[in-house]
């Protein structure tokens, strides 16, 4: 089975979508009977992948102009991605959309239906998204998502056949033992950790107005918040100057994975307060470092992380600081939560992740 993958998202800062593009790329390659090539949609940075993919992973067919073939795909159904890949079986669209096939048999990848639940925190381009994903549906074009979730959302909302929509949770790959506890210095060793994005959706001014409420009782605590800067970064850095407790908040930006592993490991609390999520990587992240987890019940993440982290309500910082508080100072509660932890990330490997996109694949031959 020859199957095209497009990998643009490894290109850049690296996102959930990244992470999943190359868990699945990495798991994909080592399974019997498929012959996996990359592509990526970009003309500036079109010699960059072959760098960015694992071993034993080839790109795949001519350069790809990101601008104009989005524009031409986001309306007709030409050019066919067979112009630039030759004879493939599968395409797989890894981030909403997949491009017009003549005879490839496609499947794209809904993370999220953001553009429909929440517009207010889209930019204009991600509104398209669900107009695409339908059309993609209407042509035959099977759909993965990476929870129940999300499935039961394309098939409310986008009026997907229960037969075509697949959800198959991503993985979450090996830490890196040669990763030490990031450590801080001075008074206030002891951090509270956010990671990813900064955006609306991820809501990180719950967060910070949580955290004055923890820091109150808690005089040697800092917050460490790292992830790249995503629109609406003024609104959150307006709200972090208002922080009563500002001097025992950092913001360290986008890490790298060595980093990031660094500080999962180092926390005493991982907190990750979203508004709306397909998935949620980065909690199962701190329980594969044996950093306890708070989260909210927001869209996925309760089917994500089970019994293995305190939930609070979305949008609700007296909640979010209660569970804060007491992951940070009841040792049972505590210790539950690693240990269940632990399990529970055993669940999602890549490998399993692969087995199950391949069974997606099949599909087209049943």
């Amino acid at each position: 089975m020859k199957v095209a993958l497009e990998a643009t998202a490894l290109l850049g800062e690296k996102s959930g979508v990244g992470q999943f593009v190359m868990g699945a790329v990495s798991a994909l390659n080592s399974l019997p009977g498929v012959e996996l090539s990359a592509f990526a949609v970009t003309w500036r940075r079109r010699g960059e992948l072959a760098q960015r993919l694992p071993s034993g992973v080839r790109p795949s067919g001519l350069p790809m102009p990101a601008r104009p073939l989005n524009r031409m795909w986001s309306s007709f159904e030409f050019p066919p991605v067979e112009l630039f890949l030759g004879r493939v079986d599968i395409v797989h669209g890894t981030n909403f959309v997949v491009p017009p096939a003549i005879l490839a048999n496609r499947v794209v990848t809904v993370h999220d239906l953001t553009p429909l639940r929440f517009p207010e925190f889209c930019r204009a381009e991600v509104l398209v998204f669900p107009r695409l994903v339908k059309r993609a549906m209407d042509r035959g074009a099977i759909v993965h998502t990476p929870s129940e979730f999300v499935r039961r959302e394309v098939i409310e909302l986008l009026g997907g056949d229960p037969d075509r929509v697949v959800a198959v949770a991503h993985g979450i790959g090996e830490v890196s033992e040669d990763a030490l506890p990031m450590q801080l210095t001075g008074p206030h060793p002891r951090y509270l950790l956010a990671l990813g994005t900064i955006e609306p959706r991820k809501d990180y001014i719950t967060l910070l107005r949580a955290f004055d409420r923890v820091a109150e009782s808690e005089p040697d605590l800092r917050l460490v918040i790292a992830g790249g800067r995503g629109w609406g970064f003024d609104e959150f850095k307006a709200e972090l100057e208002r922080t009563k407790n500002r001097a025992r908040v950092d913001y360290v930006g986008y890490v790298d994975d060595r980093r990031r592993i660094e500080l999962l490991r180092g926390a005493s609390v991982f907190v990750y307060p979203s508004i709306y999520e397909g998935f949620g990587f980065p909690p199962l992240e701190a329980m594969a470092c044996q950093t306890p987890v708070v989260t909210t019940r927001a869209g996925a993440i309760e089917e994500v992380v089970g019994d293995a982290a305190i939930l609070a309500e979305v949008g609700d910082p007296h909640g979010l600081a209660d569970a804060i508080d007491s992951v940070l100072n009841d040792q049972p509660i505590r210790s539950r939560l690693i240990g269940e932890g632990q399990a529970r990330v055993k669940q999602f490997t890549w490998h399993r992740a692969a087995e199950g996109l391949l069974s997606i694949y099949r599909l087209f031959n049943g």
